[in-house]
């Protein structure tokens, strides 16, 4: 039997959460400050695409789906950012967005792990 990675994909995205919101209140505490950049990381699918983390049917019923059927579509990157009179590219309120982007998503990832640690609780007590 092999190991449940969810776990610890649900920690590498955990760790990958909390440097976004440190970079984001990074951003938020230099609003004021002139000539800074404003910073993000890179998208979480980009951090695990470079992971060796891949799907395996492991039973005879799981469902196969060929790659090369599943269409994909570029997103256009918002790279665009203003800058205001003293050379600063921090946007509050996109900061802000970003924020609550970064809540809700450690949300779910805190539900998922509760709602499969009681699966897996459960399953040892039968």
């Amino acid at each position: 039997m092999q190991g449940i990675h969810l776990f610890d994909l649900a920690s590498r995205q955990a760790e990958w959460l909390s440097v976004r919101q440190a970079a984001v209140s990074g951003n938020v505490a230099n609003a004021n400050t002139p000539g800074f950049k404003a910073r993000d990381v890179e998208p979480f699918h980009d951090v695990l695409a470079q992971s060796q983390l891949t799907m395996a049917a492991t039973n005879p019923k799981h469902l196969e789906i060929d790659a090369s059927g599943i269409a994909a579509t570029a997103l256009r990157k918002d790279a665009v950012t203003e800058q205001n009179h003293s050379k600063n590219t921090v946007n509050l309120e996109m900061e802000m967005v970003k924020s609550g982007e970064i809540n809700r998503e450690f949300a779910l990832n805190t539900s998922i792990v509760k709602a499969f640690h009681r699966m897996m609780m459960s399953s040892v007590k039968a």
